[in-house]
């Protein structure tokens, strides 16, 4: 398996009475920098987690980014961060094949969560929006709707798709498993879940699974930054409008911030979690500010 056991940088998550927390790092080799910014906003519990992490896998400085936003609870996303990175970088093929890889751990990570709640009498569940940097490659991986866009070349991309039951393939494979999607204030699976891909779910499994979809962009002078947030942004602001309104601020925990506080004030009911992930290529080489 051959990576460093020393974890080279890594966030704690602490909700000191659930009040916003932020904070940033660059990475050793000055080819990222990133920041994040997390707030229960209006919902008096916080289920919202995130993870911001560099670490050495055979010789490679590697980014792992992620947020993870739960429902029925925290449990299912608290889990995720604590293990779904840790089961990626210990997996034989990350570097050789990067993508079977991280499809193996969220798979491994899902089924892992659900051993461990045997005695829970409640559902918890989780969405994960992560990026993986490796090299100059950018790994992209989501289940559920938290979303993941960059700027490149000043646009704004969708590098992610919000997994909702009333999708055609996604109701076509949950009614393929005999499962049932029906409307109820939003479109829900079994008339319960508004997700149609999650870790956890217990008790919807097999309709609700944990494959995620992965989509790969390369890292070169076009690609400026890259947002990964909890719906709690996405309900009430645009990809447009937030990689918008952060394409003048150089410090990439500024702007996370800035974020939150604009899906805070735009009446976002949610939880509210941004990550941003500024690039450096050799030609637009600066440190974080």
């Amino acid at each position: 398996m051959g990576y460093l056991n020393s974890v080279l940088s890594s966030s704690s998550q602490v909700h000191a009475d659930d009040a916003p927390v932020s904070g940033g790092g660059l990475s050793q080799n000055g080819k990222f920098s990133y920041g994040y910014a997390s707030s229960p906003g209006k919902r008096s519990s916080m289920e919202d987690f995130y993870e911001t992490r560099i670490d050495g896998v055979e010789g490679e400085i590697v980014g792992l980014f992620g947020v993870f936003d739960g429902h029925g609870g925290a449990r299912a996303a608290e889990y995720v961060k604590q293990n779904l990175f840790s089961n990626l970088i210990s997996h034989p093929k990350f570097i050789s094949d990067t993508k079977s890889a991280i499809a193996d751990a969220y798979n491994h990570t899902d089924s892992e969560f659900l051993k461990s709640e045997n005695n829970q009498n409640r559902d918890a569940g989780s969405t994960a929006s992560t990026a993986i940097l490796v090299g100059d490659r950018l790994l992209v991986a989501n289940v559920g709707d938290s979303r993941a866009v960059i700027c490149r070349g000043g646009n704004a991309i969708a590098v992610s798709r919000d997994h909702k039951p009333d999708q055609t393939d996604e109701r076509q494979r949950i009614e393929e498993a005999g499962g049932f999607v029906m409307w109820a204030g939003t479109w829900r699976v079994g008339g319960v879940l508004a997700v149609s891909r999650a870790f956890g779910d217990r008790l919807l499994k097999q309709y609700v699974v944990a494959d995620p979809e992965i989509q790969e962009e390369k890292i070169d002078s076009s690609l400026e930054f890259l947002i990964l947030a909890s719906d709690g942004l996405w309900d009430v602001v645009t990809n447009e409008e937030a990689v918008a309104m952060i394409k003048p601020i150089q410090d990439p925990k500024q702007a996370a911030e800035r974020l939150m506080q604009e899906a805070y004030q735009r009446g976002s009911a949610d939880n509210i979690t941004c990550v941003v992930v500024r690039f450096f290529t050799n030609n637009n080489q600066e440190g974080s500010s």
